[in-house]
């Protein structure tokens, strides 16, 4: 027995060397600045506007990525998120204000952060900040909450308080750094709102369905009430755009669009937009039978895939599944890209799919293959037998511990489990 445990423990820690540690980290490994750093710096200067602010405003969008000049969710663009859809028109104001033609707005770096400094700043003016208020970061906060272009003004709340927490905390995953810094700022007629979700649940129809959530409804044109269809299967997307800017765009009158759930990427908060009873917009003909959770991020990014999400969304899809009597595996967790009629990619190449799957099952948190007795996997204190087929199954079976015997020795946990054989 204490071989075959020995065994099982150094099979597991190989086989998860490969898999279960390839859980991104919270961010990037910094590297030294590069050209970014100039685009906005040069932007700063010449439109006024802190860099600082300017760097975390383009950050909490797209993490400072342009994505070759491919659109968002919301149609928008570049590492600034100039957008260009029936009720925000960030880009077109950028083009009037620089002088740059759209297609550049889009597409080249420099120009989109010029565009996105120029329209903070023409905010600014309409805010009635002055050259000594423009000077503190803290002036800049209702500014800040009028550029998230969002439909109500709790939702511009939640925008900017992520853009003050990143100047809190800091920025150095990237090639332009923010130095952390206490800054408080000075929310003005912010004060009196509270952000999106956080407010006192005062009617029943404001309380989440799953408890740690906020709630926060979808424009009601944007889901249809009710379901022709049992719940079968929970869809995982990414949202092509920054978390309150998601949030946001399900509340906004011309998207067509929603999710029953959004998750947010630095610290796996989660907000709810729908009611899983009704059928949200996310899946085309799966629709009925799907619930959807929108994950913060770009697919091509896997710096949003952070550890604090995969595990807030492995609970919140583990409470679905029980919920629901649905099995906790890739039969009925599917990637957008995989349900029937749709043209998407995402969840894309870096999501871990194995690591998710491994956490939305008890006794697979992750953790537990790490540390600890590396073969108990249900948590009991008794080493389980774990064994592994090769070939073209790559399956994995466990055998669970009684403390003196094993059971469940055909049980299939985990389908397909080597990618590569």
């Amino acid at each position: 027995m204490r071989l075959t445990r020995r065994r099982c423990a150094l099979i597991l820690a190989a086989v998860l060397a490969g898999q279960v540690a390839t859980a991104p980290a919270d961010a990037a490994r910094p590297v030294a600045p590069g050209p970014l750093a100039a685009d906005f710096a040069r932007a700063s200067a010449e439109f006024d506007v802190p860099r600082d602010l300017l760097v975390a405003v383009g950050y909490g969008e797209t993490r400072l990525d342009g994505h070759g000049g491919l659109p968002s969710q919301a149609n928008g663009f570049g590492v600034m998120h100039l957008v260009s859809n029936p009720t925000q028109h960030s880009l077109e104001r950028a083009a009037t204000l620089t002088g740059e033609p759209v297609d550049r707005l889009r597409s080249v770096t420099s120009a989109n952060i010029r565009g996105g400094a120029a329209v903070l700043r023409d905010l600014a003016d309409s805010e009635g900040l002055t050259a000594g208020a423009r000077d503190r970061l803290s002036a800049w906060y209702p500014v800040v909450a009028r550029y998230s272009a969002a439909t109500d003004d709790s939702t511009a709340r939640l925008y900017a308080d992520h853009v003050y927490d990143l100047l809190r905390t800091g920025i150095a995953a990237t090639t332009v750094r923010v130095a952390a810094q206490p800054v408080r700022p000075e929310l003005g007629r912010y004060a009196s709102i509270t952000p999106a979700g956080a407010g006192p649940n005062v009617a029943a129809a404001a309380v989440p369905e799953y408890g740690p959530a906020r709630w926060v409804s979808a424009y009601g044109g944007n889901y249809q009430a009710g379901r022709s269809s049992r719940i079968t299967t929970v869809v995982v997307h990414v949202t092509q755009g920054s978390y309150a800017g998601t949030v946001s765009w399900f509340q906004n009158p011309s998207a067509g669009v929603s999710a029953h759930y959004v998750v947010k990427s630095s610290n796996g908060e989660i907000t709810q937009m729908v009611r899983e009873g009704d059928t949200a917009y996310h899946a085309r003909s799966a629709n009925p039978y799907a619930v959807g959770i929108e994950h913060e991020g770009f697919v091509d990014n896997p710096a949003w895939f952070t550890d604090a999400m995969y595990r807030s969304s492995a609970a919140l899809t583990r409470y679905l599944c029980e919920k629901y009597g649905l099995p906790k595996t890739r039969a009925a967790i599917r990637g957008h890209n995989e349900m029937p009629g749709n043209d998407h990619t995402d969840p894309g190449p870096n999501w871990n799919w194995n690591y998710y799957i491994s956490l939305v099952n008890p006794g697979g948190s992750g953790g537990r293959y790490l540390a600890g007795s590396p073969t108990d996997f249900t948590g009991d204190g008794r080493d389980d037998v774990v064994s592994f087929t090769q070939g073209s199954l790559n399956d994995v079976y466990v055998a669970t511990s009684t403390g003196s015997a094993f059971t469940g020795t055909s049980v299939k946990w985990n389908d397909f489990f080597g990618l590569n054989g």
